[in-house]
Formats: structure tokens, C-alpha cells, sequence
């Protein structure tokens, strides 16, 4: 059986729905009974929350996907995929790697899949490579700040000594 790939790329994932358009998706699980609404109004809802520019409707996108995944495994595949955009959103890295490499596991010939998990390692590797830079910077300020000091008090002492 060959998988034909219909998931939207990372960068599709930063286009967000109009008001409007997300209003539309929330009314369609409010007139299914919410928590009861159908998975395909539900993921539809989510997709369109991770979306959003505004981090609260990404995390409720998350939680949906989330539920979604668990009671759905028919879904899974998209669920992964789409928990793996959303953390990415939300900067939670060590998460969307989770997901995508949950995802590369079940499907280590899905294109798609294996692009987003490097899109993803690449960001963790930037921030880490961030985070050095940040403590190395701190440690050189540090020192600079001790050996200015250092050659302050051996001034002040021996200005002390030479005034006795």
C-alpha cells in the first residue's frame, strides 16, 4: 500500500485562519456537543488553533491533538505530525522531537516526516548553540569583572602599604 502525503509543510503551519474562519471551525465542535463532536471537527478545530498567532489557541490546539491521538488510532499519523508543528510553534522543541521521532519510527519512508524531524533537530542544535554562546559570554564577563577587581584591590593595598 503506498501513502500518498497530504500534511502541510512547517511553514503552512505559520499561516493563520482569520478570526472569522477559526469562529467557524469552534462553532462546528460547539454544534457537535464539544467534547463529543466529531474527531474530523475536532482536528479540523485544533489544526486551525495551532495556527493562530496567539500562544493559547496553540496550546489548545496541542490539548485537542492530544486527546485526539489517544481515542483516534486511525488519526495518529496526522495527530504526530501536527503535535509535532504545534510544539515547534509553542518552542517546546524537546516535545516536537518526541513526536517526530514517534512519527519517523512508524513511517521511516515518509519525506515529509523526515523533513520536519530535522527541522526541528536543526532549531534544538541553534538553541543549544545559543545557550553556550550565552554561558560563555557570562563566564568572559565574569572573569573580566574579577580581574578587574583583583587589580583594583592589589592597587589599593599596595597604595595602602606605600602610605604607611
Amino acid at each position: 500500500m503506498v501513502k500518498i502525503n497530504f500534511l502541510p509543510t512547517l511553514e503552512d503551519a505559520y499561516g493563520s485562519l482569520s478570526q472569522e474562519q477559526l469562529e467557524i471551525l469552534r462553532q462546528q465542535v460547539l454544534s457537535e456537543g464539544g467534547d463529543i463532536a466529531s474527531v474530523q471537527s475536532r482536528f479540523n478545530y485544533a489544526w486551525g488553533l495551532i495556527k493562530s498567532t496567539e500562544t493559547d489557541d496553540q496550546r489548545l490546539g496541542v490539548k485537542l491533538l492530544t486527546d485526539i491521538y489517544k481515542e483516534s488510532p486511525m488519526r495518529r499519523r496526522e495527530c504526530l505530525y501536527y503535535l509535532t508543528v504545534g510544539c515547534f510553534k509553542l518552542g517546546e522543541y524537546s516535545m516536537a522531537k518526541r513526536y517526530a521521532d514517534a512519527l519517523c519510527s512508524h513511517e521511516p519512508d515518509n519525506h515529509q516526516a523526515k523533513a520536519l524531524k530535522t527541522m526541528v533537530e536543526d532549531k534544538i542544535q541553534k538553541e543549544s548553540f545559543k545557550g553556550i554562546a550565552i554561558v560563555s559570554g557570562c563566564i568572559a564577563v565574569g572573569a573580566t569583572l574579577a580581574g578587574i577587581m583583583f587589580r583594583a584591590k592589589k592597587r589599593w593595598i599596595g597604595q595602602e602599604n606605600s602610605s604607611s
